[in-house]
């Protein structure tokens, strides 16, 4: 099972249990279309890993969301991601992990251009939360403007550096998970030496999507299912809970049932409900009690209805 063609490998896992006499775990999935900053349906201390890409502030495609949301400034946007963020930590487990996928900005506000360091906030506020900073992996998104730059031409010194990385910051909550002594699950949730060193490398070369729907009015921030699956794969076992506390199309849901994980997924927009619906294949899920089970939780939203 190589590195290159690893993605989903239920049969391989299958084998793998059958042959060491364990029996996959019947997984559950929560979609909640709500508010995260108010996670209520998620219990303390019970999610064992947390992946997501938020809202980037500054980004244009998120101006609508971030003004809804009452946020106009840099600081009220990541004021209202640390409302998230601080409910990340409860319901995290003791050595869980937290990955958050996130990028600079580069606008012009009041006529000056300038960068907004999105990752430092980040982890600015989770070490004040209380929780570790782990190295962190850079997402190298090929581009296809080699050639593109901000700035002045070929002249110095008017020139800047062109962004083509984005972070995914990981964070750590208390001290190492602890397991019991030759957990099955864990066991076999192993990768491979040709996985691992591929993956615990600082840089990633993924190439990005741009997703598009008809269904709704916008374009819609999406990162690759690779990313998901990697991050799963290296911080959790099969039978854990994985959260997303912005969960957009359904990319960690739909992931996390390929792996035999459980999944909780948060979204504020219910325009996006019939998207996820496709994404996670929910028709083919229903025929699937026995591995299976979906549920869907509409709350009312802390939000401007407007955004629905």
């Amino acid at each position: 099972m190589s590195a290159k063609n690893s993605l989903y490998p239920e049969r391989v896992l299958s084998e793998i249990s059958k042959s060491r006499g364990i029996e996959l775990p019947k997984t559950q999935h929560k979609i909640v279309i709500g508010d995260s900053r108010q996670m209520d349906e998620v219990e303390d201390n019970s999610v064992h890993l947390i992946v997501t890409s938020p809202p980037y502030p500054m980004i244009e495609i998120w101006d609508d969301l971030f003004r809804n949301l009452g946020c106009k400034t840099f600081d009220d946007m990541h004021n209202y991601l640390s409302e998230v963020w601080k409910e990340c930590k409860r319901v995290l487990i003791d050595g869980g992990i937290a990955c958050i996928n996130i990028g600079d900005a580069l606008r012009k506000v009041d006529g000056i251009f300038r960068l907004f360091p999105n990752h430092s906030r980040i982890i600015e506020e989770f070490e004040r939360l209380g929780l570790i900073t782990l190295p962190y992996i850079l997402w190298k998104k090929p581009t296809t403007k080699p050639n593109a730059f901000l700035g002045s031409g070929f002249l110095p010194t008017n020139a800047y550096v062109t962004l083509d990385c984005e972070y995914i910051l990981i964070f750590r909550k208390g001290n190492l998970r602890r397991f019991s002594p030759k957990d099955p699950y864990r066991y076999i949730s192993y990768y491979t030496k040709d996985e691992r060193d591929l993956w615990f490398s600082q840089i990633w070369d993924i190439k990005g999507i741009k997703q598009e729907s008809d269904e709704i009015d916008r374009r819609v921030a999406a990162y690759p299912e690779e990313i998901v699956y990697r991050l799963i794969r290296m911080f959790s076992i099969v039978g854990d809970t994985v959260l997303d506390p912005f969960l957009g199309t359904g990319t960690t849901t739909k992931v996390a049932m390929n792996l035999y994980r459980n999944s909780i997924g948060y979204e504020i927009d219910e325009k996006l409900l019939k998207i996820i619906k496709k994404r996670i294949g929910y028709q083919e899920t229903l025929l699937e009690p026995k591995r299976l089970k979906v549920e869907f939780i509409l709350k009312e939203s802390r939000i401007k209805k407007e955004i629905y």
